[in-house]
């Protein structure tokens, strides 16, 4: 048997074998780890999802939290694991397409996760304070104007760090970045003034929007969201430039087998297929239920990547990214 009979054999031979091995799985609970702490929006969700996943696989799904880096440390002990199908993560945009870019990064999830589904897409908005009396960004942009050197954000991705850059640059505005430790800090520093505008997930604002606390002046994505339909995308209050869209991904290391992770990707599919759990799970807190096989999502992903490597750079932070 020369090498080239033996390659189509052993080839043949693995094909079953790894659909044996798919029919088989999971005999075991699968640990889930999530990037964020207790009660961050990657930890309800695959709590919610375990609940309906573990029954649906024959199995009981124990999420861990390891939070950290922007969803870095938890991309590494998702990496770090056997490929065996027995751990899986959801991961940030953030850790998956921009993180890799930065001066000191020392992590590549291309080389070492492999993407089960992107479940869905976070809706962020634009909020400023009500005490601010602007309702469109004209009004802000001549407000920050009139009083230089007063204002500031917080916003929870370096897309919409990005966006804050072409923000400034366009009407000659000076509004300063705060470091964003989390969307309840962003709240209390909006509702207690010291912060003027954030821009993050329209699920930790609609509370307040409602109350008139915080006036939302556009949001992300193409659609309008059901939270509050008279929210105006950005396109729709006059920024037709594209603006990168925040999710998380449902991630395995390396070398998991293909037809466990399809495997996988069915099943997440099939529960957020189900209305119930799109309403209570996703759209109530403002995201977008998004249902790509994970094939899609692989090829999505890299041109995910090279969108990341021009956030970087436009984000103004980081002068060296060439």
């Amino acid at each position: 048997m020369n090498r080239w009979t033996f390659a189509a054999a052993l080839i043949a031979f693995s094909i079953p074998a790894l659909s044996a091995h798919a029919d088989d799985y999971p005999s075991r609970p699968i640990h889930a780890i999530a990037s964020q702490g207790p009660g961050g929006l990657s930890d309800l969700f695959m709590r919610a999802l375990g609940d309906q996943l573990g029954p649906m696989l024959n199995t009981s799904i124990v999420v861990e939290d390891h939070a950290g880096a922007d969803g870095t440390v938890g991309a590494k002990a998702c990496a770090a694991a056997t490929p065996d199908g027995y751990t899986i993560c959801i991961i940030t945009d953030q850790a998956l397409v921009i993180n890799p870019f930065l001066p000191d990064a020392d992590f590549d999830p291309a080389k070492t996760l492999v993407p089960i589904a992107r479940p869905y897409y976070l809706t962020q908005m634009f909020a400023v304070s009500t005490s601010l009396g602007v309702k469109t960004f004209p009004e802000l942009a001549a407000l920050i104007k009139s009083k230089p050197g007063t204002f500031n954000y917080m916003a929870a991705s370096l897309s919409k760090v990005a966006f804050m850059q072409s923000f400034n640059e366009k009407n000659g505005t000076d509004v300063v970045r705060l470091p964003f430790k989390g969307g309840g800090d962003a709240v209390n520093a909006m509702l207690n003034g010291s912060t003027q505008i954030a821009i993050f997930g329209i699920g930790n604002l609609i509370s307040y929007i409602q109350d008139g606390k915080i006036i939302g002046l556009a949001i992300d994505g193409d659609e309008r969201s059901p939270l509050d339909p008279s929210i105006p995308t950005f396109k729709e209050a006059g920024y037709t430039q594209h603006i990168s869209a925040t999710f998380f991904g449902i991630m395995a290391p390396a070398g998991t087998p293909l037809p466990i992770i399809e495997k996988l990707n069915k099943a997440i599919v099939a529960v957020e297929s189900k209305p119930d759990f799109q309403k209570r799970f996703l759209i109530s807190r403002g995201l977008s239920p998004n249902l790509e096989s994970a094939e899609q999502f692989a090829k999505e992903l890299v041109a995910d990547r090279v969108e990341g490597l021009s956030v970087v750079k436009a984000s103004g932070l980081y002068p060296d990214v060439k």
